[in-house]
């Protein structure tokens, strides 16, 4: 007989208009790293909030069995008591307040009515030397890089004896150098009797640390299997319901003439009178991807958002345009040139969360849907907002769902819409396709290709190097603010990329 710490029993979860878990069963073996994967809106989500108590006993059907027990939380505490810890992808951390005061935040430790905060010192630096986390606990959290607040994310849960650990795309933010460390330090936690939940788009990780893979798909259990048992093309049809043929739907484009010309481009920092950008010069033609590759803290975002009129002091440089010299200041005069933007962290920049579909597709083309420029027209804004649903394929119930609701794929696609509402000669993508499943990932490829068709000049800023080779023409490769190397796609392989990546040439 299995010896499964962790029973999720004919789960049903419902919302107003929606069935985001049918059915779902799920099981944890004691000591085991457990990657639960799907498409965005598969349910991975909402079975977590299930079982860590945020959708409470009596909002659901179906039966949670910890360690033979049958739980009924009715809040997150009652979770806690049993065990179970979550890490969401968006950390909860407040930025303001030490290390030490967020690992104990709401579990504070305490002596005749007061805080002990020798004790709670005393045990901060336990739980940080448990992943290997070197720092001091009085440091506030806001001096802290994104992968060192991953980890105190960690130690904050490890700090409450969690037996199961849940971490919801724990490396989305993070370098490569720190993913390996993440890693290791979840195998460390198996040695010691944690259990794990891993829950990651990045199927690389997921068959480098899981034991064992359940696939989530429209809210249902697909298959629970070991990972020996499968490989990537076999979890990508379980995933999708379809088999993908090839990750990248690269097709073959044949370049034109220069659109857009970037020469002699340096620019100071926004926050400091450092150079950030020294030099650079590149060209942009019709009829091809070009692709912009790099480590973190090449440059790539301030580039592009330096030419967008979103950062930096310019210093020297020009932009021609169609051979034509344009001066750029601020989003609104890029987006009236025809150069648009969809930003890397599309919830912080891309989407205004609380509003819909609709008001988001048309917040940068407000004077194409008004009359005089002044008055909305609800019934064209409706039209315009529909036709980018249906041309995107965006799955919602209507153009009335606010963006919060939307899964990571259909949220870049609204972004994605917004953007070409403003019928752009240069659509910029920074990170297209981070967050987001292999499915949407897929289509995502598929509309650059069909903009590429429409005369649309693509440029592509990705960390991924097999998206970087898999979908550009040509390439860029930054180093410290200066370009380093330039290639076709049918010259380029991962070695020479990183080789001017890390600034050889």
């Amino acid at each position: 007989m299995e010896n499964y710490i962790l029973e999720m029993k004919n789960i049903t979860k419902e919302f107003p208009g929606v069935k985001a878990l049918d059915d779902v069963t799920f099981s944890v073996k004691e000591g085991e790293i457990h990657a639960l994967v799907g498409e965005n809106g598969a349910g991975k989500s909402t079975l977590m909030k299930v079982l860590s108590g945020v959708h409470s006993f009596g909002t659901y059907k179906g039966d949670i069995v910890v360690d033979n027990q049958v739980q009924k939380y009715h809040h997150i505490k009652d979770s806690e008591k049993a065990g179970i810890g979550i890490i969401y992808q968006e950390l909860t951390l407040v930025k303001e307040m030490n290390v030490c005061e967020n690992i104990f935040l709401g579990s504070e430790l305490h002596s005749n009515g007061r805080i002990d905060w020798d004790k709670s010192m005393h045990e901060a630096k336990k739980w940080l030397a448990e992943v290997k986390l070197n720092i001091d606990p009085v440091v506030r959290v806001l001096n802290l890089g994104v992968g060192q607040q991953q980890l105190i994310e960690i130690a904050k849960a490890l700090s409450k004896n969690v037996k199961i650990l849940i971490l919801d795309e724990p490396t989305a933010a993070l370098t490569n150098e720190e993913t390996k460390l993440l890693l290791n330090i979840i195998r460390n936690l198996k040695t010691k009797g944690v259990t794990c939940i891993y829950i990651s788009h990045r199927l690389n990780e997921v068959f480098d640390i899981a034991d064992r893979i359940t696939v989530l798909r429209d809210g249902k259990t697909i298959v629970t299997e070991n990972k020996s048992d499968l490989n990537e093309q076999k979890l990508i049809a379980h995933m999708v319901g379809r088999e993908l043929t090839q990750l990248f739907p690269k097709k073959k484009h044949t370049s034109g003439e220069v659109v857009l010309e970037v020469k002699d481009w340096t620019i100071y920092s926004q926050e400091t009178d450092d150079i950030a950008l020294d030099n650079i010069n590149f060209q942009v033609k019709r009829g091809e991807i070009l692709g912009i590759a790099g480590l973190v803290g090449a440059g790539r975002s301030e580039l592009m958002m330096s030419i967008f009129g979103a950062w930096g002091k310019r210093l020297n440089g020009d932009i021609l345009l169609n051979n034509k010299r344009i001066k750029i200041h601020n989003p609104h005069q890029a987006i009236k040139a025809g150069i648009s933007l969809v930003t890397e962290d599309r919830k912080r920049y891309g989407l205004v969360l609380e509003m819909n579909i609709e008001k988001n597709t048309t917040l940068a083309s407000l004077d194409k849907v008004s009359a005089g420029g002044f008055v909305i027209n609800k019934n064209e804004e409706v039209v315009v907002s529909n036709k980018y649903v249906q041309d995107l394929a965006i799955k919602t119930p209507s153009v009335e769902q606010l963006a919060r609701n939307l899964s990571g794929g259909n949220q870049q696609k609204v972004v994605l819409g917004k953007w070409l509402m403003t019928e752009p000669q240069i659509l910029i993508l920074d990170e297209p396709t981070r967050g987001i499943d292999v499915g949407a990932k897929y289509e995502i490829y598929n509309i650059m290709n069909d903009l590429i068709e429409q005369g649309v000049c693509v440029v592509m800023i990705s960390s991924e190097l097999p998206e970087i080779l898999g979908m550009s023409d040509r390439i860029l490769v930054m180093h410290e603010g200066k370009i380093t190397g330039e290639m076709l796609a049918e010259e380029a392989t991962q070695e020479k990329v990183m080789l001017y990546a890390t600034g050889n040439q």
